[in-house]
């Protein structure tokens, strides 16, 4: 747990998705968020459920240990290919742990999202916004991506029809410098591409106001540019943030609410 933050209303950018009440998020990953893939957890209270789609197809780690962990918790796998295990998160999220020594900083490899139609994704992830392509495969319907060798690769994978983001929410965020921002709006607004949240600063309480521009990539996958100044400030690693989690957790009596109320939290 890198940190966790606590709101009282929705984000002005849908960082918690489309519901507008009290949340939280914890951020999770194996190292600081300057220089790793890191994980933001979004908890809406009084939300107990929520349909997946076919957008968000996983995430790859390559950890030995992460396999033996599972086992030894006795965690569902699944060799899905040889080395290569398939472990489902609570919530339905999809993890492929590959059975091999972690050789780099960071075991998180990449991200898979699931596309309607590869080239046309492919001609907006590196034609547009600048990533390199590491590997494409007209016959699997893949390619890889990325915008530095060292860091976590994005997967675009054909899902062989429409791409269905179900009712739970995401988006994937890259920081860079603060004065980039307008530019990457100017671009979208030229080529006419679909800009989600205008250019706009997002206030966290207690810590850094920082600049963010949405987008929406051909599919819908949200994309978020946040400038790096700001965010560096606020993306600290919080020495109290697993207090600050537990504290929450255990504050949170809305199962035992609902259960007594005999009622059920809602369904998104």
């Amino acid at each position: 747990v890198l940190r966790h933050e606590e709101f009282e209303e929705g984000c002005k950018a849908s960082c918690n998705g489309p519901y507008d009440g009290k949340w939280s998020k914890t951020m999770v990953g194996f190292g600081p968020e300057d220089d790793h893939f890191v994980a933001e957890l979004t908890y809406n209270y009084g939300i107990g459920e929520y349909r997946l789609g076919n957008d968000f197809l996983g995430i790859t780690l390559v950890s030995s240990r992460a396999v033996s962990n599972a086992k030894k918790m006795g965690w569902p796998l699944k060799e899905v290919t040889s080395g290569v295990f398939e472990a489902e998160a609570p919530g339905g999220y999809k993890f492929y742990l590959e059975d091999k020594e972690q050789l780099k900083q960071d075991p998180v490899w990449k991200v898979t999202l699931g596309v309607s139609d590869l080239q046309r994704s492919v001609s907006y992830w590196s034609g547009l916004l600048g990533m390199q392509i590491y590997e494409k495969d007209e016959e699997k319907q893949r390619a890889l991506l990325g915008y530095a060798d060292n860091q976590c690769k994005l997967e675009l994978r054909a899902v062989g029809g429409a791409v269905d983001h179900g009712t739970a929410f995401g988006r994937i965020a890259f920081s860079c410098a603060k004065d980039e921002l307008p530019g990457i709006e100017a671009l979208m607004k030229k080529e006419k591409q679909k800009i989600l949240t205008p250019l706009v600063s997002l206030d966290t309480p207690g810590k850094a106001t920082v600049q963010v521009v949405i987008l929406a990539d051909p599919d819908g996958h949200e994309i978020c540019f946040v400038g790096d100044e700001a965010f560096r400030e606020l993306s600290k690693v919080d020495p109290a943030g697993d207090k600050l989690l537990d504290d929450a957790m255990a504050a949170d009596n809305s199962d035992k609410w609902f259960a007594e109320h005999n009622r059920k939290k809602v369904s998104a």
